[in-house]
């Protein structure tokens, strides 16, 4: 008995100190506080509430082993800030809570998560969604959404899907709403899209307040609006957008997840006022577990707010669930987190509230663990990136009827799609299907038009002090009004003809005072007011340029482009005693001339053997060769030619003289039938170094170019085309440089005074001027294609610029013929080389062939070159002869020799000198009228006598 004492006194002790080591808590359980912070007059918060109340007994209902409980303490914000840090605290200090719940307004989160950083405790929110507050910047702060970055980039590629340029928001006059707008001009502007004005409304608004709001939109070109503000204020906007007459054709509205996600909501007046209007909602896919837990809560939020007879689940309160559903799993992971406290550093005496709360000791674990969580939720996927959802799609609905039609869905990496996940066999799935508009209209709004309410465009004009042609501007004596002339007016009349709408304008000159008469500034200027939205538009002769673009829009130019300049001109080339050289360039003179004597030399070294003509004196003979070659020229060669290869060669040459001939009687012919203009510069680097001065227009932004390079004491200013005429005509100025358009006109009253020089620098041309990012743009450079593309321009072109009579003939001013060029002629000067040469070949290699024994000789080079050339000096014919009579004879000789007996003597004084020649010929001596003076060894006759004289040894 005694024995037994001691174990049952330890397994005692066992249960006492489990038993002390339970939390405290219903069935030992540990209850771990948790603050919930909520607007409860508004429909999200009483949303949230019945979410978050139905999830922790959905929770606990299916994890009946868990150690820890969450326990709701509940608290009614309201709308404002301080109420919500006032809470925030309470709940802190007395309840002492571990994590807070739901902040609903961005503004309220971003005050609330300081607090939470500073006590170490979450701040958890399922509804604040602006950007303005951040896991990253408040690292307490955890955000169970989506930001709405990931909204206003869908937004954005909507406007660009349907290519409107301009968006006017329509915003919540509150941290709520203004919070945005700068986010989303910004999403606008990156993508090409203005924000010309931003309308914002305050909650507080009277109807007539707010219907006075859209009436200055209906005053503006912009059709496209984006509303971003609570669905309350949404209705009242909506209600007297349909008074007003803006939910009719042409108008286009988006509306953002706050508004989309509540529409049916709505009262049926609203929704039937809001038909037309495109929404975003962040897309959750379907589940039987969503369709179940959205029945039960429908009871649920009916039993507990019986005065709401619309009542429909959004994004918002299945994120609470799935809050619930985190936080409880995260809580659970954190060891004896219910028993875990708020530490002070110091003393509490003398401590606001916020500092005698203390720091919560398993926050960092908390948070840790809620940053971790991850699930499958109601609402997809539960796992925070960055503390907060990551971006998923969002769907795109149009309203339709009594509810909101799946059009559409946007993604980060896809873009708007169709579908979600399309088949890869069906056609196209990029765009949206088909929209139905404000107005029951299908087709797709421009997104501006002009305003109803009268106004008028008002074209700004420059005044000018010459050119008239292009732009000019009077008075009508009687009522003041402007009379516009000029070609750049009737090209933009016949522009906005071509619109395929009526565009009422007026004209307003940019004068310093009505009815002046004088500019009030230069170009840059004028441009500067259409920015300052002085002017809908700027018309004239304005030069599109990279500067002016920076602070306004252009249109496609409509006239050609560039920069040149003109110089007078010497005179007529006709009256050049030289101008039969011109023709051809000087490299090509020594060409041809260089072949005529080669060419020449070819002939006479293929004909002097074989051709009675092409023999003689040196001087016959070297003119012989000058004068036949020359002759070919006139095809005046009468000499008689034997070789084959010369027929060759002329062949050949006579074709070459031919074509040289041919292009010299042409270019000679167009020099001398087109006027000549010489110019007296011909570059503007080339006036500079000579000191010239240079003629700019008025008012020209080539002055501000010009000035870089050149003195400023070298340019002057000049008005009109008679200043131009006036200034070249006197030699004051050297060339003006100026705009094709304007150098075409002098031209084409002055044709053959002036010339155009130089290289073309080329600019972007003469367009239309409007404030950025207006609508009008892309229409009226489209006009432009149309009537550039009709006779009608040339028709305008015809009438202001319509040259002289003397000028008719001779546009461009000046035809230059250039001298023809040796690469012109390279491949024929070739073939003449290569025949010629080829032919010369041919003859060297017979000729040599034919005296091959003087070549195969012993004798010296230089005695063999003599020989050669001598045998070259002899007519063919004669040696040839020569050389037959002389076998012949040599051999009779020898016949005569040969039949002397024997042994007689005789006397060589008694034979012929012939028989003496052959007698001394056999003994190897030669005489000198064989044209050989020697017969010592190694001279080619000692050769053939040895050679005789071994056969007859051998015999």
């Amino acid at each position: 008995m005694h024995s037994g004492t001691p174990l049952q006194l330890s397994v005692l002790l066992l249960l006492v100190m489990q038993c002390s080591s339970q939390p405290s808590g219903q069935n030992g359980l540990g209850n771990v506080d948790i603050g919930v912070i909520l607007d409860l007059d508004s429909y999200v918060g009483r949303m949230s509430k019945t979410s978050l109340e139905m999830a922790v007994k959905d929770f606990y209902g299916t994890h009946q082993n868990y150690t820890t409980r969450l326990v709701l303490h509940s608290r009614d914000s309201g709308s404002g800030v301080v109420e919500a840090a006032s809470a925030a605290i309470e709940l802190l200090k007395n309840k002492k809570v571990k994590a807070i719940l739901g902040p609903q307004k961005s503004s309220q989160a971003d005050f609330i998560s300081e607090i939470g950083n500073k006590t170490q405790v979450p701040i958890i929110s399922f509804t604040a969604t602006l950007p303005l507050v951040s896991h990253i910047e408040t690292p307490y702060f955890i955000r169970v959404a989506r930001s709405d970055t990931y909204q206003l980039q869908a937004i954005t590629s909507i406007v660009k899907s349907f290519h409107w340029h301009q968006v006017v928001p329509i915003y919540d006059a509150t941290n709520y709403g203004s919070g945005v707008i700068t986010y989303l001009s910004d999403a606008l502007q990156k993508v090409g899209v203005t924000v010309p004005h931003g309308c914002g409304i305050s909650p507080s608004a009277t109807d007539d307040q707010i219907l006075k709001e859209l009436y200055k939109l209906m005053t503006m070109q912009t059709r496209v609006f984006v509303v971003h503000m609570l669905p309350s204020l949404a209705s009242r906007v909506f209600l007297k957008a349909n008074e007003a007459g803006m939910m009719s054709k042409g108008y286009a509205w988006i509306v953002t997840d706050g508004i989309t996600s509540l529409l049916e909501t709505m009262d049926n007046p609203v929704i039937d006022s809001m038909q037309g209007v495109i929404g975003l909602k962040p897309y959750i896919e379907n589940s039987t577990e969503l369709v179940q837990f959205t029945e039960r809560w429908k009871q649920k939020f009916s039993q507990q707010n019986p005065n709401i007879d619309r009542i429909q689940l959004s994004a918002f309160g299945l994120w609470a669930y799935d809050t619930i559903y985190a936080l409880a799993r995260a809580v659970e992971s954190v060891n004896n987190i219910a028993d875990s406290r708020f530490t002070q550093s110091v003393a509490e005496n003398n401590l606001t509230d916020l500092a005698s709360i203390g720091i919560f000791q398993s926050g960092p674990k908390l948070l840790w663990s809620m940053l971790n969580t991850e699930f499958k939720g109601l609402s997809g996927e539960f796992r925070l990136i960055n503390g907060q959802l990551p971006v998923s799609s969002f769907q795109i609905v149009n309203s339709v009827g009594n509810t909101s039609k799946e059009i559409g869905f946007w993604t980060e990496n896809g873009g708007i799609t169709k579908q979600l996940n399309p088949d890869t066999r069906t056609s196209d799935n990029s765009g949206l299907r088909t929209v139905i508009w404000s107005g029951g209209s299908v087709e797709i709004p421009k997104g501006w038009e002009i305003p109803t309410n009268g106004r008028k465009l008002k074209v700004g004009l420059p005044v000018k002090s010459g050119f008239y042609q292009f732009i000019n501007v009077e008075r009508d004596n009687f009522t003041n009004a402007p009379i516009v002339t000029g070609y750049c007016r009737d090209i933009f009349e016949a522009v906005m003809k071509a619109l395929p709408f009526g565009v009422p304008f007026e004209y307003v000159p940019f004068e310093t005072s009505e009815g002046s008469g004088e500019s009030k500034g230069n170009y840059d200027d004028l441009v500067h007011e259409v920015s300052r939205e002085a002017y809908d538009i700027v018309v004239g002769d304005i030069t599109i340029l990279l500067n002016r673009s920076l602070y306004a829009e252009f249109t496609l130019p409509y006239t050609e482009s560039g920069v040149s300049m003109i110089v007078r001109v010497k005179g007529d080339a006709k009256k050049n005693a030289w101008i039969f050289t011109k023709p051809l360039k000087m490299e090509l003179w020594i060409t041809i001339g260089a072949f005529f004597v080669y060419t020449g030399i070819i002939i006479w070294v293929l004909e002097h053997r074989v051709n009675t003509e092409f023999r003689g004196t040196p001087g016959k003979q070297i003119g012989m060769i000058l004068w036949f070659s020359f002759s070919t020229l006139v095809f005046a060669h009468r000499e008689r030619v034997m070789s084959n290869l010369t027929r060759f060669v002329l062949i050949v040459w006579v074709f070459v003289v031919l074509v040289l001939s041919s292009s010299y009687t042409a270019s000679l012919t167009s020099l001398l039938t087109v006027q000549q203009l010489q110019p007296t510069f011909t570059d503007i680097d080339n006036l500079i170094r000579n000191g010239g001065s240079i003629g700019y227009q008025e008012g020209s932004f080539l002055y501000g170019v010009l000035k870089e390079s050149i003195d400023e004491s070298k340019l002057q200013v000049l008005r009109t085309a008679e200043d131009y005429n006036e200034a070249l005509s006197n030699g004051s100025v050297s060339a003006i440089v100026d705009e094709l358009p304007y150098l075409r006109f002098v031209l084409s009253q002055y044709c053959s005074k002036f010339r155009m020089v130089g290289p073309t620098n080329r600019t972007a041309g003469f367009g239309f001027a409007f404030p950025k990012g207006s609508p009008l743009v892309p229409e009226i450079s489209r006009a432009i294609l149309k009537v550039t593309e009709s006779k009608e321009m040339n028709d305008i072109t015809a009438f202001w610029f319509k040259s002289k009579s003397e000028c008719s003939e001779q546009d461009e001013t000046t035809v230059v013929s250039n001298s023809l060029s040796l690469n012109s002629f390279k491949g024929l000067f070739l073939i003449a080389w290569v025949s010629s040469t080829t032919a010369l070949a041919i003859f060297l290699v017979n000729f040599l062939y034919e005296n091959r024994e003087i070549l195969t000789s012993r004798a010296p080079i230089p005695q063999k070159l003599t020989a050669i050339a001598k045998t070259f000096n002899e007519k063919k014919e004669d040696a040839e002869e020569a050389k037959k009579k002389e076998k012949e004879q040599q051999e009779t000789e020898m016949s005569d020799i040969n039949d002397v007996p024997q042994g007689f003597m005789y006397d060589p004084t008694s034979l012929s000198p012939r028989a003496i020649s052959l007698a001394q010929h056999e003994e190897g001596m030669f005489s000198p009228d064989e044209g050989l003076s020697s017969t010592e060894p190694g001279t080619p006759y000692h050769e053939i006598a040895v050679t005789r004289a071994s056969e007859e040894d051998r015999q």
